[in-house]
């Protein structure tokens, strides 16, 4: 296998090591400024390759390609990748704007090439253990759900100046609504397609960035439940959980413990649907690239289709323009 590896910033780093651990015989292509080569040599063989210009990556005639660097740069990649038939792993979020995204969309789709989105929690467990409850009607008929994550950004990679990072930087498409979307995708996975968004974003802590650092949103579903995501990189303490109410009890998830216990108005009792137990975070990283290369065999179809995070964009992009605009924009 040929494969591109584009950007290697922390996420491109961990890609780059599974990449390596999935398949030790893939020749691999970096594609990143020339000062980053220390910090991938370790996942390298002598058959692979190091580049820094766009025209030495396609040279390589990569199979598939995984697009780590900053939002703002994966459509451009992408396209000019897909022209020379690469199938396409992009990380989250797809873009920070709309433009471009329709067209790579519809170029892959015409030379049926994979679109997979990296949004990793659709491969943890806990998470998929809450999706199947919902599925199966555990709590009934869903009424509301509430998502919140929440960290301060210093703590997010330590060792590093946080002002300097993606996720400060609106330049780079950082800012807690594409940074954290996570929950816009898997609110979206559980409950289904959103109707309206209504929204309060903005910068409220002393942090030496130029992005919000603090996102309020409610959501319409089309099913009739109401939504509630927070998302923020000002918290001391790290959380994250999720609480979904329904007609015939609740279920809440924790992030810190991965816990999924489930109410039932039936025996009127909690249940562990998923204990308290440490999780190997890397897991999930593992599974999502074994899929997009199951995807690429063609024996899978991709679980975060490239319409699956053109939806999340224009969640988050519909939730940036309802704070500026002071309305409820319907999608």
């Amino acid at each position: 296998m040929r494969a591109l590896i584009v950007g290697l910033g922390s996420i491109g780093r961990r890609h780059l090591a599974n990449l390596r651990l999935i398949d030790p015989n893939a020749h691999i292509t970096v594609w990143d400024q020339e000062s980053k080569l220390s910090e991938c040599r370790e996942f390298l063989s002598h058959k692979d390759r190091f580049v820094s210009r766009l025209e030495d990556a396609l040279a390589a005639q990569p199979e598939v390609a995984l697009i780590t660097s900053p939002s703002p740069l994966h459509v451009g990649a992408g396209l000019e990748l897909a022209k020379k038939g690469a199938h396409l792993f992009i990380e989250k979020p797809l873009s920070n704007s709309l433009d471009g995204v329709d067209e790579l969309l519809d170029l892959c789709r015409n030379r049926r090439l994979v679109l997979l989105v990296g949004y990793n929690f659709r491969f943890y467990k806990p998470l998929q253990i809450v999706r199947q409850a919902l599925q199966n009607e555990r709590i009934g008929r869903v009424l509301s759900i509430r998502a919140e994550v929440g960290q301060y950004l210093p703590d997010w990679r330590p060792g590093g100046d946080y002002s300097q990072n993606v996720s400060a930087k609106s330049e780079l498409g950082g800012g807690a609504l594409l940074e954290l979307s996570h929950e816009l995708d898997y609110v979206r996975w559980f409950l289904g397609e959103i109707q309206t968004v209504n929204s309060q974003i903005g910068r409220l802590s002393d942090l030496d960035i130029d992005v919000e650092d603090t996102a309020e949103i409610i959501l319409h579903f089309c099913n009739r439940a109401i939504g509630s995501v927070h998302l923020d990189m000002i918290q001391r303490v790290a959380t994250r959980y999720c609480r979904i109410i329904g007609t015939e009890g609740t279920i809440i998830w924790d992030g810190s413990s991965h816990q999924v216990r489930l109410f039932s108005s039936i025996t009127k009792a909690w249940t562990d649907l998923h204990p308290i137990q440490s999780v190997d975070r890397n897991d999930m990283y593992l599974r999502e690239i074994r899929h997009f290369l199951d995807c690429v065999k063609g024996v899978s179809e991709p679980v975060i289709s490239g319409e699956d995070g053109r939806r999340v964009l224009q969640i988050a992009l519909a939730a940036k323009l309802s704070s500026i605009e002071q309305r409820v924009v319907r999608l």
